[in-house]
């Protein structure tokens, strides 16, 4: 197994979040897990995947939107392919299959949603040498039972070279507490991939994380995640680890938008700390000051503070200055794509309309929807 990460330029991720449902309950929290996940992913310190390389799918309402493109992505991988899935997780009333739910999916009725078979399917026909899955829905458990698993769907699930870690044991539901940012098993995935491993080695392979992330959660007495591969891709490395970085690496000159760049990602770790734990007052000052330090460096913490702080504007009353927040980065969007684009336009739209300016927010949907169409952005909603 190799001692590097995966290869950027060979690789790919698709990020699906089901976060809206008619029958089903809201998870909000689902829609900053995929976001950030993204970021996380295209942050070169952490990975360095080209943001043209991760898809994020939010909210798909087809199977189609859904397994799309996990096609795509895996017939342009051929190193690695990573395929995320947050939502509600579903068991049919007929089988123990696992579904993944759409926005109009009902309980118990399997035909409504996506049966996990499918994405195995698209995963079997990648040309990516290793595949992972992470699932983080109730009974995810089951996939990595019907990817990798001793009973009599073995012989048709098997996927050369996959990994699959999963939220949950195959019979419990996973977690999203109420109040948290994140679901249970991504933020503290997040917290993994933000913080990295002390002690642990310059790159934390899955079959690190997976151990990682399992003492955290039964620390917590939160549910346990559950993993199973093939041919040993869990040695793959996964990602840099933070809380070795730089140790060994000289220092050379520091620029002024270096500076100006970590300034905005300290601002923003700060701010997302003192909201999770309450502290929304001081969270705003805090945001407003990333938000100054303007750099062509770090555009991705940029458009994330500037999310961040929009939604804090808006659960605060002050819509009119969250829309002024926003806009600055509408008009971001239409020079940098990154997986948060579709995102602002989305946020935005909805704030506009709130205001009463109908006319405006249709012509920001209509760039959001030039933005999927036209695919200068690898983002699907």
């Amino acid at each position: 197994m190799t001692s590097t990460l995966p290869d950027p330029a060979r690789s790919r991720a698709v990020l699906i979040g089901t976060a809206s449902y008619r029958h089903l309950p809201q998870l909000p929290a689902v829609e900053a897990n995929v976001v950030d996940l993204a970021a996380e992913l295209c942050d070169a310190m952490v990975w360095g995947l080209p943001v043209q390389h991760c898809t994020v799918v939010t909210d798909p309402q087809s199977p189609l939107a859904m397994l799309d493109p996990v096609h795509q992505a895996g017939d342009e991988a051929t190193d690695t392919l990573i395929v995320y899935y947050a939502g509600h997780g579903m068991r049919d009333s007929e089988s123990a299959d696992l579904y993944l739910a759409l926005g109009d999916s009902r309980d118990h009725l399997g035909y409504t949603a996506v049966a996990y078979q499918h994405l195995r399917s698209a995963l079997r026909a990648s040309r990516a040498r290793r595949k992972v899955v992470v699932l983080d829905c109730c009974f995810s458990g089951r996939a990595a039972r019907t990817l990798v698993g001793g009973d009599v769907l073995a012989a048709q699930a098997a996927v050369d070279g996959a990994f699959v870690l999963t939220a949950s044991p195959r019979d419990r539901l996973a977690l999203a507490p109420d109040g948290e940012r994140y679901t249970a098993f991504t933020g503290e995935l997040l917290t993994v991939l933000r913080g990295g491993v002390q002690d642990g080695p310059e790159l934390i392979d899955l079959d690190t994380l997976y151990r990682v992330l399992e003492e955290r959660l039964r620390a917590k007495n939160r549910p346990l995640p559950q993993r199973s591969q093939e041919n040993g891709v869990g040695r793959l490395p996964f990602a840099r680890n933070k809380a070795r970085a730089g140790r060994r690496t000289p220092a050379g000159p520091v620029l002024a938008a270096d500076v100006r760049a970590a300034m905005v990602a300290t601002g923003l770790a700060v701010a997302r700390a003192l909201r999770a734990a309450g502290n929304s007052r001081d969270a705003l000052p805090v945001l407003r000051l990333a938000l100054q330090e303007q750099t062509t460096h770090g555009q991705g913490d940029l458009l994330a503070v500037q999310l961040e702080l929009s939604e804090l504007l808006a659960e605060s009353g002050q819509v009119a200055e969250a829309v002024e927040v926003l806009e600055l980065a509408f008009q971001q969007v239409h020079k940098l794509y990154g997986p948060e684009a579709i995102l602002v336009c989305r946020r935005l739209a909805d704030l506009l309309q709130e205001s009463g300016n109908h006319i405006q927010a249709c012509e920001v949907l209509k760039h959001a929807l030039h933005i999927a169409e036209q695919g200068g952005p690898r983002t699907a909603s």
